[in-house]
């Protein structure tokens, strides 16, 4: 189904040169629609190079997520998606709150049937963080992949 003009007007990141948002709070997260509203399906975004502030220290914080949604009536437009992942840059934030804060502002955007967000930290301090927040459960007829993400091991 092809964006109506209406809709493909009311978006205003995609085909446009846009600065990445300073902080989370200012970015736009824009929806698209759904074109499979009555079908139950899972659309998996992967960041594997996500990247925040340890809000003590200061240093660099990095994760890999895997988010996983089921659609209703829209899909995250996966630009804006990026720049709002990319407004956490600089955003002093720990795991577990930068992991839940995705989850729930995608909810608040897409009002999905269900979402899973995993946030698969890189050690601080030498203990590696994993963060998991989902909303409601899968669908009956839905099939959900395993998050194919290893737990951190180190080296060897």
């Amino acid at each position: 189904m092809p964006l109506s003009k209406t809709k493909k007007n009311a978006l205003t990141q995609l085909g446009h040169r846009v600065a990445i948002p300073q902080t989370p709070a200012e970015a736009k997260l824009e929806a698209v629609p759904n074109p499979h509203p009555g079908t139950d399906y899972v659309v998996r975004f992967t960041a594997p190079e996500f990247t925040c502030l340890c809000p003590v220290t200061g240093q660099p914080d990095f994760a890999h997520f895997v988010i996983d949604y089921c659609p209703k009536g829209a899909l995250v437009e996966s630009k804006s998606f990026k720049l709002y992942l990319s407004s956490f840059r600089n955003n002093p934030a720990f795991h577990e709150d930068t992991t839940v804060m995705i989850g729930k502002r995608l909810v608040t955007v897409l009002k999905p049937k269900y979402l899973r967000i995993a946030g698969f930290w890189y050690p601080r301090g030498g203990i590696p963080i994993d963060v998991y927040w989902q909303t409601g459960r899968v669908p009956a007829n839905v099939w959900l992949p395993d998050l194919e993400v290893e737990p951190y091991r180190g080296r060897g």
